[in-house]
């Protein structure tokens, strides 16, 4: 009953029920209150000073209570002022309490934790939730709602009900129904239980979905843990709409993860289905142009420390000049005297792909490097409790797309791409026309060397670079080239997102393994029966 008013009293002066300016701390008071904590021995002393803490209306009160419950809270001996106190090797870095200042090191023999009892963390996290639940900011009110619907407590019941009359969020508030109706699941009255489960209509909360299920679990006994009927009954039914939509959403995710894999491999493979298209040359070291792609991102953080939001944006252009001009050194220096001979060109590449392996394991070590994700990349878009996506991979399906309509605007809508078209179609009426077809080849395996650079640049945001990093991706994108037509870019689009849903189909019911070869075995069938995959060009390759 104490607690009872004790918590109306906090929640009248939160909600501005009381009108009385004198019962609001000053920072001062704050500073005063905290402070006398070093001294005071007893727990019923720190509770009333906790308490105190708590409805100071300080915005220093909620991180100095949670540092507190967290143990980081400590005192200097020496003048017994109140520091925060983080371990390094050298003993304890220190940050004051009151105005955030460096306090620099000391040993552990010199300052002296602030300890406090169970009982005492009771009291914490109960004056903690009341303060997170009132706070300004709706991400803090609803991380504070999300810890009480995850440890219900009776003792919580009025303050969520307070709390959810006054919350102006529909997101905090649906919390808080849900953190309600949990309490009440476990209420002694069978008509509120049910009450409980109807609240929780429509939900996908993985807590509620475990508390149902717990009802239709029977104890060692072989009873019911829940005694009534008619409330198994509507937590079954409950469940099975959630199960639905669990199954629903489960789908979407894989389909959403599909997609992402389609648009790494949709870049991986763009560049290898320009030079393969219009060249007919097999490169082997088309994934090492992904692989110098994703070490330019690497090397422009490494440039740019201050600036890791710009970084991403930089790199781009970056790695497709890097690769691009080292793909057309590549056709210079050897392709080009390789024209005609498949098998002689497929070992040229190959050899190619171990030099440059080795030249990265020799410049930047064979350890793999961690390229950092700028923070608009960090995180997931939470559609609810079952479904989230990161937004990593999100920016690389969009980013996928973007390459894809930039270079179909290059091949059609340009003097370039005509030119590129015109050897495709017929090599020798291009050069009757006066097009130089041996730069056109230089070009076209600049230009897809350049964008499997820039498909390195994506894939260092979800993995780690390394010198084997393009080996990976490398039979793969043979794989999309072949299956959705030599050198026809939306043929390769489509090939890359059925493989890449495909793949995160059939993964989960063979294994990885087993479900490679299966997708290995398809697209073997597939070309026998197509020959010229999915959407066939008419070209100098498909010809010969």
């Amino acid at each position: 009953m104490k607690y009872c008013l004790k918590t109306l009293a906090f929640l009248c002066l939160a909600f501005g029920l009381t009108g009385s300016p004198a019962l609001m701390a000053t920072p001062a008071d704050f500073e005063l209150v905290a402070s006398q904590l070093v001294t005071a021995k007893k727990t019923p002393q720190k509770q009333q000073l906790i308490e105190q803490l708590a409805m100071s209306g300080d915005e220093r009160a909620l991180p100095f209570l949670k540092a507190l419950l967290a143990g980081d809270v400590f005192y200097k001996k020496s003048d017994r002022s109140l520091v925060y106190a983080k371990k390094i090797e050298q003993g304890y870095q220190l940050t004051a309490v009151f105005d955030g200042s460096d306090k620099g090191s000391l040993a552990k023999r010199d300052i002296k934790k602030l300890r406090i009892n169970n009982r005492l963390r009771n009291i914490l996290r109960a004056e903690m939730a009341m303060m997170s639940l009132t706070h300004p900011s709706v991400e803090v009110r609803l991380n504070a709602a999300n810890n009480l619907l995850r440890q219900p407590n009776d003792d919580n019941l009025i303050l969520i009900e307070k709390a959810l009359a006054k919350e102006p969020d529909p997101k905090v508030a649906e919390v808080l129904t849900l953190a309600s109706a949990m309490i009440r699941l476990h209420s002694e009255i069978e008509a509120e239980r049910l009450l409980a489960i109807a609240d929780f209509d429509g939900s996908l909360n993985q807590d509620v979905m475990a508390a149902l299920n717990h009802l239709q679990e029977k104890d060692r006994a072989g009873n019911y843990i829940e005694s009534s009927q008619k409330v198994r009954i509507a937590a079954d039914k409950a469940l099975k709409k959630m199960r639905g939509s669990e199954n629903f959403y489960k789908i979407v995710e894989n389909l959403f993860f599909g997609v992402s894999l389609g648009s790494v491999l949709l870049l991986a493979a763009v560049g290898l289905a320009i030079t393969f298209g219009v060249m007919g040359v097999i490169n082997m070291a088309h994934g090492e142009m992904i692989m110098l792609g994703a070490y330019t991102t690497y090397v422009i953080q490494l440039l740019m420390p201050n600036f890791i939001e710009m970084s991403l944006i930089v790199a781009i252009p970056a790695a497709f000049i890097v690769s691009g001009l080292m793909g057309i050194l590549i056709e210079r220096l050897v392709i080009r005297h390789l024209y005609g001979r498949p098998l002689e060109t497929l070992l040229a590449t190959f050899g190619i792909s171990l030099i440059l392996q080795q030249l990265v394991r020799s410049i930047f070590t064979p350890l793999n490097k961690t390229v950092v994700s700028p923070e608009w990349m960090s995180g997931s878009l939470e559609i609810n409790g079952l479904l989230s996506l990161t937004y990593n991979r999100l920016y690389i399906i969009i980013f996928s797309l973007i390459v894809l309509l930039a270079l179909v605007f290059l091949l059609k809508k340009t003097f370039v791409g005509l030119q590129m078209r015109a050897v495709t179609q017929n090599r020798a009426m291009a050069n009757s026309m006066g097009i130089r077809a041996g730069w056109v080849d230089a070009l076209t395996f600049g230009l897809g060397s350049g964008v499997a650079g820039i498909a390195g640049v994506a894939l260092s945001q979800l993995t780690n670079v390394g010198p084997n990093l393009g080996q990976a991706y490398i039979i793969d994108s043979f794989m999309v080239v072949v299956f959705g037509g030599v050198g026809n870019l939306f043929g390769t689009f489509f090939a890359a997102m059925g493989l890449g849903i495909a793949n995160k189909f059939i993964e989960p019911m063979f294994g990885a393994v087993l479900g490679k070869i299966i997708i290995l075995v398809f697209i073997i069938l597939f070309i026998q029966w197509r020959p010229r995959g999915l959407f066939a060009i008419k070209g100098r390759f498909v010809e010969d």
